[in-house]
């Protein structure tokens, strides 16, 4: 009897130890994301202090003297402040909405095509992503360039039009710079919603067919409702960076030109020129702590916006 009830005794452990060995290869697979995870993600969270300091880099971060919120003055105190976070709303909830769009509609397209044209056209889509955006910046060069440009010296007189002087006319460029990223980052969500559509069930459209239902309801009563987690998600995560732009768009593509700066300055650039004319570490790390602050705030609220009309579809 001792000897059967010893052996219940340990059978959770074996079973606990069993499992632990059978996953090991997994944890193992998963151990060098989390050292990094941890060293680019955690390790760095005492730097916040940062932001409320007059860093000083032979004092050291906890040396430097606090300053409470003197620093966040460098972003609210302006007269550019109004303009700059102006422009990273709009323009991130204009990607949101123009690469959701794209991509769904891709993703459906590329869904109908099958053999060596679906791999042809997923590698196209997702190659202006890898490509760097100074290079994009050129590309944009090579065809706005009031001198050289594709469009100034084959389009435009082909077409009978005048030459536009792209570079200082700043009301182009929110139509430019919306185009340019959805060309450079559509592909991602196109591969990420395509992925979402091979794992629907078949049967649904057949049985849609026999029932006299077109594309176009096919697409509406079963590839959309099929695709709202996956669209919330990644809604949800876009909501997140809603504050942060993307540095190279508006910094390279517009080529730093000092005539676009009403439409094309954003809060990282003028944090990155700012930081270049003062040196001011500290205003720099308010100006990120600020954005991540706000964005997950956001997040919170749209996922709790979310939740209130459709829990299943709430991220947390």
């Amino acid at each position: 009897m001792k000897t059967v009830l010893s052996a219940d005794k340990q059978s959770p452990r074996i079973r606990s130890k069993q499992k632990w060995t059978r996953y090991l290869p997994v944890y193992l697979l998963m151990l060098p994301g989390l050292v990094y995870f941890f060293i680019n993600n955690y390790m760095p969270l005492p730097g916040i202090t940062v932001a409320f300091r007059n860093f000083n880099a032979r004092q050291g971060i906890f040396g430097s003297p606090w300053i409470g919120f003197d620093n966040f003055q460098f972003l609210f105190a302006t007269q550019d402040a109004w303009i700059i976070t102006r422009n990273t709303i709009l323009y991130n909830a204009a990607f949101i909405v123009v690469n959701t769009s794209l991509s769904i509609f891709l993703a459906v397209i590329l869904n109908e095509l099958r053999g060596k044209m679906k791999n042809f056209f997923q590698s196209s889509i997702l190659l202006p992503n890898m490509i760097s955006t100074v290079i994009i910046g050129y590309i944009v060069f090579g065809f706005l360039s009031v001198e050289s440009g594709f469009f100034n010296t084959a389009l435009f007189p082909f077409l009978g039009l005048d030459p536009v002087s792209w570079y200082s006319e700043p009301g182009r460029w929110p139509f430019i710079l919306i185009l340019v990223n959805a060309w450079r980052g559509v592909g991602v969500g196109t591969i990420i919603y395509l992925a979402t559509l091979v794992g629907i069930d078949r049967s649904f459209y057949e049985s849609a067919m026999l029932d006299g239902a077109g594309r176009w309801k096919q697409f509406k009563y079963i590839t959309l409702p099929l695709l709202k987690p996956t669209i919330i998600m990644l809604t949800l995560l876009a909501i997140g960076r809603i504050f942060f732009a993307d540095f190279g768009l508006f910094f390279q593509v517009p080529m730093n030109s000092g005539a676009l700066f009403s439409t094309t300055n954003v809060i990282d650039t003028y944090v990155f020129r700012g930081l270049i004319q003062l040196g001011n570490i500290s205003m720099s790390a308010a100006a990120g702590l600020y954005q991540s602050v706000v964005g997950f705030i956001l997040v919170l609220t749209a996922n709790l916006i979310i939740r209130k009309i459709d829990r299943e579809s709430a991220l947390i």
